[in-house]
């Protein structure tokens, strides 16, 4: 059946060549099947997938000019491979340009290997060819403006710098669409691979297909720590065995939202929350959003009350616009608007990214502004009545002849991240970094981050942000980060504003920040440290005839630790004749062999005999204030020894630390 089918294919395809044919007698039955495979692919518009049999079978026969041809037009789908669509194209021209439409074609490989004048020049030819086709010359002309655009943004080039980011992020496999928080602290994005969790499908057939198939896409995320990538981890809870796709994230990092297909084939929005150190279960948007056409991208506010997406449904301006919509009181989304022809144009718009500043809006187009294919655009929203007007393309480097799109922008305006396909790369698809170089253009706001502690540990704080210049209207209400007590919150300019922060019972604390006369990006650490007071950490518990405190209660200690720390903080460079402190990793009412090599390093173990029958057990001798030894008493704690604590001594006898305050030592 295959080699029926390769026969009628290779009728009909080799018309183009004239009288040309190509020789399969003395093919192996494998070429045979491989050219067969090639042409299914291509015929169904997988070119693709088609691009490696062609590449492969070429290589057996480089002197067969048609593979050479197909080789050459179905390279123009991959960006790594355009040196070689050029090549291939060039080569079949120089003998046979009577070829239906390849200088339409070498046009194209022009183009994408930056031959501007030359690809004007073979463009020109096409549509003066009497051979050409009435209905070939629109995507002709087309072509030409893409042509003409990406010559004149080379010409004046922007200061932006593209670099790959390297590994632990990009691998030989795809990572694209970047999305991340608005201090950089967080990447997500789309990974496909081996290490996918649903393995290949072919979805031609929409079955498992490991030979013919492309990898399921997951979601994958990076921490920066130490202003490096950290080593990805996939997102179990959101991956399964079909599409999953990143698109956004929240600028707290909170909210993710992913891309799904659903059974009837056309993809909705997803929205995943962090729960602790993970992200939730994905469920679908609630409201208008979702529709029976395709909803692939979106970009939340910074107020979380406006959601812009994209959508191809019926009664746009062709192809797939971009829309926003607010969230109703009922917490599903509603009164979806389209962006209006300033944005939208009859061909495709994509990747709305709303930056933090709540009034810059970035999204790829590949309508007649671009340079080739999807070029980003930035719109500024207009006060009076939040519409985008005014739209600007980013020039050169950042937009090329090829595709360049899910384009997002940390906080401060200068770094940004995309995803390209193009030569150099560590795989098909790479992630880069953005140096854009807005210095003259950086956007405006005021940026707050910090961290909420509850005695020193990180808490789930509530932050309730409000517009003191509106009449405490509420912009918006956000909890930190449980695992870290991280927060970040971005406020537009133009407003004074008042945050409150909520910890449980504790007291709110308050502060007031002035954005109305700020002119550029302004960024503000605020640490929030709510802390028990020292006079309500209760004595470590004591029990008749033994030690004090209770050094057998692990609950007594965690108290005592704490209590430690309070007094380390008010009092603890004080000294005093006949004070020391020692700290104290073990207690034992009947004497013991003991071992503690994971202290090894922090100082000499020592026997601390007070005549209870009690043998206690100390590391690193004695400590003149209370700060040097809780300093060591952390050290140890970290090593593993997580039940030390400091013991005072005065004058020989143990004492409680409330007793210092009494006896006056500690004022």
């Amino acid at each position: 059946m295959k080699r029926i089918i390769f026969i009628l294919l290779l009728v009909q395809f080799v018309s183009v060549f004239r009288s040309q044919t190509t020789n399969t007698r003395n093919w192996r039955k494998t070429e045979k099947d491989s050219m067969a495979n090639a042409f299914l692919l291509y015929e169904e518009k997988n070119f693709k997938m088609a691009l490696p049999y062609f590449e492969n079978i070429h290589k057996g026969h480089p002197k067969e000019e048609f593979v050479k041809y197909m080789f050459g037009k179905t390279a123009l789908y991959r960006s790594d491979k355009y040196e070689d669509a050029l090549k291939m194209l060039q080569e079949v021209y120089a003998k046979n340009p009577k070829v239906d439409v390849i200088e339409y074609d070498l046009a194209r490989a022009l183009h994408y290997n930056y031959k501007f004048d030359e690809a004007l020049e073979m463009v020109d030819r096409f549509l003066a060819n009497k051979r050409t086709k009435p209905e070939e010359k629109p995507a002709a002309e087309f072509l030409k403006k893409y042509i003409l655009n990406a010559k004149y943004y080379g010409s004046i080039p922007t200061p932006a710098k593209i670099t790959n980011i390297g590994t632990p992020i990009n691998s030989s496999d795809e990572e694209y669409v970047p999305t991340i928080s608005a201090d950089e602290s967080v990447m997500i994005y789309t990974y496909t691979g081996p290490k996918s969790k649903g393995g290949k499908l072919n979805e031609t057939i929409m079955m498992p297909d490991s030979i013919n198939g492309i990898y399921l896409e997951d979601v994958y995320m990076s921490i920066k720590a130490n202003d490096q990538w950290q080593t990805p981890m996939a997102l179990d809870n959101i991956n399964t065995k079909s599409h999953d796709a990143a698109i956004s994230l929240s600028q707290d990092g909170q909210t993710l939202f992913i891309y799904k297909d659903d059974a009837e084939g056309h993809g909705d929005i997803y929205q995943s929350n962090l729960v602790g150190e993970t992200f939730s279960f994905a469920t679908k948007l609630k409201g208008e959003i979702n529709t029976i056409s395709q909803e692939g991208h979106c970009s939340l506010s910074p107020d979380g009350k406006t959601l812009y997406f994209t959508s191809d449904r019926p009664g746009g301006f062709g192809g797939r616009d971009i829309y926003r919509a607010k969230l109703m009181s009922d917490s599903t989304w509603g009164n979806v608007v389209n962006l209006g022809d300033s944005i939208n144009t009859k061909y495709d718009e994509d990747s709305p990214y709303i930056h933090p500043d709540g009034s810059s809006l970035f999204y790829s187009s590949n309508g007649p502004k671009s340079s080739g294919g999807y070029d980003i655009f930035r719109a500024y929203m207009e006060p009076t009545d939040s519409s985008f007007k005014k739209t600007e393309n980013l020039g050169f480097p950042i937009n090329t002849p090829d595709d360049d799109i899910y384009f997002v922008l940390a906080a401060n305006g200068t770094r940004g991240y995309y995803s390209s396909g193009k030569a150099g790369g560590q795989g098909l698809k790479d992630i880069y970094l953005v140096e854009t170089g807005f210095e003259a253009k950086t956007p405006v706001l005021l940026f707050v981050k910090g961290k909420v502690t509850f005695d020193g540990a990180p808490v789930e704080s509530t932050i309730k942000v409000e517009v003191t210049s509106k009449n405490n209207a509420v912009f918006s209400t956000i909890k930190t980060i449980p695992a870290s007590g991280n927060y970040l919150v971005s406020l537009p300019p133009g407003q004074a504003y008042k945050i409150t922060y909520n910890y449980k019972d504790e007291k709110p604390k308050t502060f007031e920040f002035d954005a109305t006369q700020i002119t550029a990006f302004t960024e503000k650490i605020v640490d929030i440290k709510f802390a028990t007071p020292i006079d309500t950490i209760p004595v470590a518990a004591t029990v008749p005839g033994k030690p004090l405190p209770n050094e057998f209660d692990k609950e007594a200690i965690t108290l005592l630790q704490k209590k430690i720390s309070k007094y380390s903080s008010a009092y603890g460079k004080i000294s005093a004749e006949g004070l020391e402190f020692k700290v104290q990793v073990a207690a034992f009412k009947n004497p013991k062999n003991y071992k503690f090599k994971h202290l090894k390093g922090l100082g000499k173990i020592d026997k601390l005999l007070l005549g209870d029958g009690i043998t206690r057990i100390t590391i690193n001798g004695t400590f003149k204030t209370l700060e040097s030894a809780w300093i060591h008493n952390k050290k140890v704690i970290k090593a593993g020894q997580d039940d030390a604590f400091v013991t005072v001594l005065y004058q020989g006898k143990r004492i409680y630390l409330e007793e210092l305050t009494k006896m006056g030592i500690y004022k």
